[in-house]
């Protein structure tokens, strides 16, 4: 993994001439100072009156323009180097954003535009709400995990640098996804779950099985990837990134996604796992690594149960609009699931979820065999040295020599955690 950093390690994102599409716009803050009710026919926002049909959705909201109310919104632009210039847009009736007096907004400014025209709203500013829910959640997390929560915090920040100066950037280099995806995901697994759990054995065995679950994830990825001719360039943000950068693999960074994405289950599934076998142990020393396993494995089912609906609800939440779009062309399940976009979402629910399931016999297996080998030996005494404390020891060699005890019996010895080993 350090060799995979220093090798890869972009220095920063390549520089490159704004498109002026999408995402790649220069941006600045702006206020709505004024907002004004005015006639759509009056500032010419609706064309001409539609003649033709009007039950279609385009002739209905024309319509609505032509009788309508319109906004005229004067915009102050609060940053960059115009600060303080204002513009004017106009909102119509059926628009989804609705500007009123006194709201924070984002502008997209368009230097080559003729300059009454080079700034328009792009967005709302959600910088408040959006940074007091991290606080809530901060909040929460400290509240109460206490020092692991500060400590899965303190992960979770380093998660988002590694991406954010490594994985992105080295994709944007031109490094190849997959190899920048598996070196990213390992150091993020391995600061995050050492950093939260500590440097320890059962940690390790987590590691280990999760290491052994993304190599597994890659391995089908590829495969069912290249089987399905998955092309990873099927919306416009994918197009606009293959547009300024057409060195990128898209199916790599496909294949990237798909393991980063599982990351953070597979983590919270072999802690899970490598913890119930743990207290297992903990609870009944005498057990072998086959009793181990046996009941680890039976914790391990309940949760793949679970983990696996979570992936695949948390897929469809996310492709909600366009299954709805699907549903209302009546299409059938076999065209809609033969749809790449479609087809992207099931292949990185069904290989994600294979690793998940494999996860838990992986990482039982290995957590029995790693614990049952720390098992006490037959020839140990019962009471250790940290146990017996010297009035302990005299207390019984008193109650011994008046008898209370018979000769050649022993009073039983208890650990410093309140239990006795059996051997």
């Amino acid at each position: 993994m350090l060799v995979g950093l220093v090798v890869l390690w972009p220095g920063g994102a390549p520089a490159h001439e704004r498109t002026g599409v999408g995402f790649d716009r220069q941006t600045q803050q702006a206020t709505v100072t004024k907002v004004l009710r005015v006639s759509c026919a009056s500032v010419n926002a609706s064309g001409d009156t539609p003649t033709g049909d009007t039950s279609t959705a385009e002739g209905s909201s024309a319509q609505q323009q032509a009788s309508g109310t319109c906004k005229k919104a004067t915009i102050r632009v609060d940053t960059g180097d115009d600060k303080g210039r204002t513009f004017t847009e106009i909102v119509q009736p059926d628009q989804s954003r609705q500007l009123e007096q006194g709201e924070k907004v984002v502008v997209a400014y368009e230097p080559s535009a003729p300059k009454d025209l080079q700034y328009s709203v792009a967005d709302v500013n959600r910088r408040v709400p959006m940074a007091l829910l991290a606080i809530i959640f901060a909040v929460a997390v400290v509240v109460v995990g206490r020092l692991r929560g500060v400590m899965a915090l303190i992960a979770l920040a380093i998660s988002f640098m590694v991406l954010n100066f490594f994985v992105l950037p080295a994709i944007l280099q031109g490094s190849n996804p997959l190899i920048v995806a598996v070196v990213g995901s390992s150091a993020i697994m391995l600061i995050a779950l050492y950093l939260c759990h500590g440097l320890s054995a059962r940690t390790s065995v987590a590691v280990l099985g999760t290491l052994i679950s993304l190599l597994l994830i890659g391995i089908l990825g590829s495969l069912f990837i290249d089987w399905a001719f998955l092309t990873g360039n099927t919306d416009d943000n994918t197009g606009l990134i293959h547009g300024l950068y057409p060195s990128i693999d898209m199916s790599g960074l496909l294949l990237a996604g798909i393991i980063i994405g599982s990351l953070g289950v597979l983590d919270d599934v072999t802690v899970t796992q490598t913890s119930a076998v743990w207290e297992l142990h903990e609870a009944n020393p005498s057990m072998g690594w086959r009793a181990l396993y046996r009941a680890g494995i039976r914790i391990g089912r309940d949760h793949i149960a679970s983990v696996v609906n979570t992936l695949v609800l948390a897929y469809a939440g996310a492709a909600l609009p366009l299954l709805l779009l699907f549903s209302i062309a009546q299409s059938s399940v076999g065209t809609v699931a033969n749809s790449e976009l479609v087809a992207e979402e099931i292949v990185r629910t069904l290989v994600g979820s294979i690793g998940l399931v494999a996860s838990v016999p992986v990482t039982t297996a290995l957590a029995a065999l790693v614990v049952a080998a720390d098992r006490p030996s037959s020839g140990a005494a019962p009471m250790t040295a940290r146990s017996a404390s010297p009035a302990a020891s005299t207390a019984s060699a008193g109650a011994t020599s008046a008898g209370a005890v018979p000769a050649g019996s022993a009073a039983p010895a208890r650990g410093g955690r309140g239990r006795r080993r059996k051997h």
